[in-house]
């Protein structure tokens, strides 16, 4: 690799020596030097046109310095942000490690020259929280390359706005035991809420024109109050048909859900293979470390898969590993030097080169039939070939559901049922919502839910004594009151095919269906062991256990009148929207 860059740089050095020599109408070294470019046979097509650009670039300044100025005194005349762009477009070129060290060369040739115009007082000094996000926004326009660049660099961020928040004597309020109660009261104000994904929240880690992954962000990234879910990580994997993606490994565990379509997964340990057929509902466990490849084996219907992962080696934080490959994806065994893959694969350095150097069509690429049909053929839910028990997969649908009702279906599956879920704490669920219906308002007694709006439209609403802390205590003082020690404030937001909601124990929640269409969710329940639902409407609500005298001591009210409110709902768990009770009515 380093030979084939040399050999780059002196074809590129010769190429500008004969166009500067060469003559024409308009222009003429510059097509003289893309001539050159195209002519040569023994570069590929990427390094010609990366051939051409350069041409292109060295026309351009030299007519800038024709013009007047030089090139130095041009660049001295760029403010550091400009330099910055100018630098990070030159890193466009590069890929991988190499792309960002040259960003990283980039950010810190900046941060010089920014802290020497400070000095002269030519810029004004940013406030850290703005530079901050400025620097979010430029990781950002970085695009979505084949790899978990954007994260790293939003991670770079993290720890320079640190830094220097403790440079200046104060820590950053992301860097806090707790966020301070006027920023949760502002974030209600302006009908923010840390509990809330949505599709901005996605950073894209792979994709091709087959398909994607997006992997949503640390939650404390976020808000510090999700810091009891901080070492898990939600993902989306989209496949179209035919698509097949390539051989990879994580470093963390991971719960996969299959949300829509049929395909085929294969795990590879270090004797043996599993490959199970997958349809929508399975569940499927997968461990760290674990190489799995995936193909949609559908020609029509898009492949989707909800992943839940728990991280093993830094909280929080995974990566994804390809040993197959080549350029794209980059291959690990590129890493090592030529001599120890020579001596581990017993095989010369030239047919290395190739085999890791071959692919650059991504993560995501498309199968033929004749390809699929090879990979398909196993017995739904997977087959063990080597005997004992199979740990396959475990469908949802075809459990009985522990509700159901002409207003919706809930499909739960434990630790008891699915016993690799044991490790993780873990339940799943399902929810289907008829449209317009809701659920019963209920809330866990330990689990901390984490939703995922799977297909439908609609909304939530929660209370939450966190995003209220503060109203309420200021609220008081000014009256001279003595309230009491918690307030609540409604946490709510329109759920649609994509949106993520994080429920914590405790807090009571319901999810409401559109009138147009139903609603389906997927709940990840995070330290399930011993975990309870407390239903707090409906047949079996938790008030109709009171005592008589509780309800009344309670709430300030005969008992006979707040019974007659807790059991007025027949139904359990889910009933009747709004609408659907006034129509109801009116038809009555």
């Amino acid at each position: 690799m380093r030979f084939s860059g040399r050999l780059c740089l002196l074809l590129f050095a010769l190429l500008l020596a004969s166009a500067i020599l060469a003559s024409g109408s308009q222009d003429p070294e510059l097509k003289q030097c893309k001539h050159q470019c195209k002519a040569q046979q023994q570069i590929s097509k990427e390094q010609k046109e990366a051939c051409v650009e350069q041409c292109k670039e060295y026309i351009q300044e030299k007519h800038r310095r024709e013009r007047g100025g030089g090139e130095e005194e041009i660049w001295n005349k760029k403010s550091p942000s400009e330099r910055l762009r100018d630098c990070s477009r030159g890193c466009e070129r590069q890929h991988g490690e190499q792309r960002e060290e040259c960003l990283r060369r980039c950010e810190e040739e900046y941060q010089r020259e920014k802290g020497r115009h400070e000095g002269r007082g030519d810029d004004n000094p940013t406030d850290p929280q703005q530079e901050y996000q400025q620097c979010r926004q430029q990781c950002q326009r970085q695009g979505e390359g084949g790899g978990f660049s954007r994260e790293h660099c939003e991670r770079r961020c993290e720890e320079k706005y640190k830094e220097r928040r403790e440079r200046e004597g104060e820590r950053g309020e992301m860097y806090e035991g707790r966020e301070s109660e006027e920023e949760q009261e502002e974030q209600g104000r302006r009908g923010q809420t840390p509990y809330v994904f949505e599709e901005q929240h996605f950073i894209t880690g792979f994709r091709t024109q087959h398909g994607r992954v997006r992997v949503l962000q640390k939650f404390t990234d976020r808000s510090e109050l999700l810091r009891g879910i901080e070492n898990y990580r939600v993902a989306i994997l989209e496949a179209e048909p035919r698509a097949f993606v390539v051989p990879n490994h994580w470093d963390a565990e991971a719960v996969v859900f299959v949300a829509k379509g049929r395909g085929t997964i294969s795990l590879v340990r270090q004797d043996r293979r599993e490959s199970f057929n997958i349809k929508q509902g399975d569940i499927l466990k997968v461990n760290a470390g674990t190489t799995a490849y995936l193909i949609n084996r559908d020609n029509n219907e898009r492949l989707v898969l909800a992943k839940l992962l728990q991280p093993v080696s830094t909280p929080g934080e995974f990566e994804v590993f390809f040993g197959a490959g080549g350029e794209n994806p980059e291959s690990f065994f590129r890493a090592f030097s030529d001599e120890i893959l020579e001596a581990a694969f017993n095989t010369r350095r030239d047919r290395l080169q190739r085999i890791f150097g071959q692919q650059k069509q991504g993560v995501i690429v498309r199968a033929s039939e004749e390809q699929i049909r090879a990979m398909s053929h196993h017995e739904e839910g997977g087959i063990w070939p080597f005997g004992g028990e199979s740990k396959g997969t475990f469908n949802l649908y075809q459990q009985r559901p522990t509700h159901s009702n002409q207003y919706g279906q809930l499909y739960e599956v434990d630790s008891n049922q699915y016993r690799q879920l044991r490790d993780l704490d873990l339940t799943v669920s399902l929810a289907n919502i008829t449209q317009g219906a809701m659920t019963a308002p209920y809330y866990n007694s330990k689990a901390t839910k984490i939703v995922l709006v799977v297909d439908g439209e609609g909304y939530f609403e929660m209370a939450c004594p966190h995003m209220s802390r503060s109203r309420g205590q200021s609220q008081g003082s000014r009256r001279g009151e003595t309230r009491g020690s918690t307030s609540y404030q409604k946490v709510s937001s329109r759920l649609r095919r994509g949106t993520v909601v994080i429920v914590p124990a405790g807090h009571p929640f319901v999810a409401v269906a559109s009138n147009n269409q139903k609603l389906q969710i997927l709940c990840f329940e995070v330290n399930a062991n011993n975990n309870e639902k407390f239903p707090l409407a409906g047949r079996r609500n938790v008030m109709n256990q009171l005592e008589r005298e509780a309800k009344e001591l309670a709430f300030g009210m005969p008992a006979r009148e707040v019974e007659e409110v807790f059991r007025s709902q027949q139904e359990e768990f889910f009933f009747r929207g709004l609408r659907q009770q006034q129509q109801g009515r009116a038809d009555a």
